[in-house]
């Protein structure tokens, strides 16, 4: 009775997470009459792609794509690189101040993003960087480093130094080791932290609003979204729509790594 109930509450929690998903993409495929009718219907009786045509054909819709995939790809390829290298210095070596690096990089991981808002701004209009995509990935790159390096830590702690010890003994050097024995074991928490990594930045939204202001070709999808909005009110239909194309790189991405992504690899690898 214990593991029914508790299967029980799964279930109802899931069913309440997906049903909004379920509700976004339904409503894409519904007619304007349908969305707009009194009684609600939980499957469309006559699908449309018309919400989808309308979402394409939006003015800039292929540049704001163009803009989120740069920025958002950009930031987590360096935010991996550099996290990388700060993970393996925390893990694998001893320094001065480790344990106060360790300290700040937590502490920038619990602090809201939003007090930076204005701080910012400030700095892109003194430094000329307003309307630009090289501060906007900077930002990214600022918002996605704190998680990564956390993260990136303790898959590096959950690997045996002794693999690094060995490789060492039969002639390696300490990047060499690194690089074939570590790296190789390492792939599912890049995966892991790529993918967050992407979402985050992905679906970032208020800074794009504060530091993108006048060039209004440099704003990426969140921003787009708003775009279905008149003084006659909200297409539903088209916003919808363009919402389930927004979501749908990260739930490819998601799809893809989701198998690659698991523990225990390094579990028996060293026999004592």
């Amino acid at each position: 009775m214990k593991r029914l109930a508790l299967n029980a509450a799964a279930l109802a929690v899931l069913a309440m997470t997906i049903f909004p998903v379920y509700w976004m993409f339904l409503t894409a495929f519904k007619p304007t009459s349908d969305i707009q009718a009194a009684t609600p219907t939980f499957w469309p009786a006559h699908p449309t792609l018309e919400h989808f045509a309308t979402a394409i054909s939006a003015p800039n819709f292929w540049t704001y794509w163009r803009n989120s995939l740069v920025v958002t790809v950009a930031a987590v390829l360096l935010a991996l690189v550099v996290a990388l290298l700060a993970a393996f210095a925390v893990t694998r070596m001893r320094w001065r101040g480790k344990g106060a690096f360790v300290l700040a990089v937590f502490a920038a991981q619990m602090a809201p993003w939003e007090a930076l808002l204005v701080p910012v701004f400030i700095i892109a209009r003194d430094t000329e960087l307003l309307d630009s995509l090289t501060m906007l990935t900077g930002v990214y790159f600022m918002i996605t480093l704190p998680f990564t390096i956390v993260t990136l830590r303790g898959f590096l702690q959950a690997i045996p130094l002794e693999l690094e010890e060995a490789a060492q003994v039969d002639g390696c050097g300490r990047l060499m080791a690194f690089r074939r024995v570590v790296f190789p074991l390492l792939a599912p928490g890049l995966m892991a932290t790529s993918l967050f990594g992407f979402i985050t930045a992905w679906n970032e939204f208020a800074f794009v609003n504060v530091l993108i202001i006048k060039d209004q070709d440099r704003r990426t999808l969140p921003v787009w979204l708003s775009s279905f909005r008149d003084v006659f009110g909200t297409d539903w239909g088209a916003t919808m729509a363009a919402a389930s194309l927004f979501a749908l790189p990260a739930l490819l991405l998601f799809l893809f790594l989701q198998r690659r992504v698991g523990t225990g690899m390094t579990a028996g690898a060293v026999k004592g």
